[in-house]
């Protein structure tokens, strides 16, 4: 099963919005056939490795991250696919919570006499495909933001000049972290003060899926000529509903008027709109506005922080806008899920407990 989430790592950049998946099959320990879904509409983990182990999948193990699909899609089902090579025994990491699967492909596996297990290895499993887990089961994706920050937790001088707070081999990180997101959200204020581009840059073997970039631009304040209106990569504008434009800036995009709640583009229906469209995980770059509001919503699931060994002062800008609290008690409490040097840097990797 180690394997098999190995191999479904390979997808983490190109499988969106299916989930990754890997499948090894096996006689005891010998290793027939393997496989792993690379591309939304092309053949499931299992298919590919059914038709690597050939005659020799009759009578075999096969182990699967998740439970194999039970209905028709763009694909048949996996489901069926083992019972016709004549499997034997069928492990399953994780069950599937997509309600046209959700059960229904491990019991069409036992209906055929398949032996069936479930739970070997389930957590890692869900971590690999979190925000699949996330859209499905709570209806929002994934919310992961990055933040960069001196050791005196500043973010930006106070002119806003923040290029660049960490050295090259944390920005190199992120590149990875935005290629294995479904959207990228940032706000308007960080496209004014910053003019991002928000791409995903990786060496030229490595494929991806350009992530849909996402504004949140309630007063429609984005300007002509901004990286994020140039049409290079999918790319949506979320305004407030008493927006209006006559030019045509936002013409090679789209764009989209959502609720608005105490002033700002209500954050609950941008993630409910974005889990609509297929949006797993969702990777956030924008300024302490945001971010805070995200936070003190509830709506962050982790917090990438890359640290840098550097002082920035007391005038520069701070890394989140929180309420004040009132004692110690109502302080928000992380837990750090790992920590690495990069370079210079550090990045710690915090989920809200």
């Amino acid at each position: 099963m180690a394997q098999a989430l190995r191999l479904a790592e390979r997808g983490l950049y190109t499988t969106q919005p299916n989930p990754r998946v890997g499948c090894v099959i096996a006689h005891g320990d010998e290793v027939v056939g393997t496989g792993f879904h690379q591309r939304a509409g092309e053949p499931h983990a299992e298919v590919y490795a059914l038709r690597e182990a050939a005659a020799r999948a009759r009578g075999a193990t096969a182990y699967v991250t998740l439970e194999p699909c039970a209905h028709h899609g763009r694909t048949p089902p996996c489901a069926e696919a083992l019972v016709a090579a004549g499997v034997a025994r069928v492990v399953v990491a994780a069950e599937d919570p997509f309600p046209q699967v959700d059960g229904r492909g491990i019991e069409k596996l036992r209906a055929a006499g398949i032996i069936v297990d479930t739970g070997l290895m389930r957590d890692a499993a869900r971590e690999l495909n979190v925000g699949f887990f996330s859209r499905i089961e709570r209806s929002r994706p994934f919310v992961r933001v990055k933040l960069a920050m001196s050791l005196d937790g500043r973010t930006a001088l106070a002119s806003g000049e923040s290029k660049w707070i960490t050295g090259e081999a944390a920005r190199a990180d992120v590149q990875r972290w935005r290629a294995r997101s479904s959207a990228i959200l940032t706000g308007s204020g960080t496209v004014l003060a910053d003019d991002p581009r928000l791409t995903v840059r990786l060496p030229d073997d490595e494929p991806f899926m350009p992530p849909l970039r996402v504004v949140l631009d309630r007063q429609l304040r984005t300007p002509a000529g901004s990286h994020m209106l140039d049409g290079s990569t999918p790319t949506l504008v979320l305004h407030g509903t008493a927006a209006s434009c006559a030019d045509d800036r936002f013409a090679r995009v789209e764009r989209m008027a959502v609720a608005t709640r105490d002033g700002m583009i209500d954050l609950h229906t941008v993630l409910g709109l974005l889990a609509g469209s297929g949006c797993n995980e969702v990777h956030v770059e924008a300024g302490p506005t945001l971010c805070g509001a995200l936070l003190t919503a509830g709506l962050v699931d982790e917090l990438l922080l890359y640290i840098a060994p550097l002082l920035l002062g007391d005038s520069a800008r701070p890394l989140l806008q929180l309420p004040t609290i009132a004692d110690m008690a109502r302080r928000w409490q992380l837990k750090v899920q790992d920590q690495r040097q990069l370079g210079a840097d550090w990045r710690l990797r915090l989920r809200p407990t």
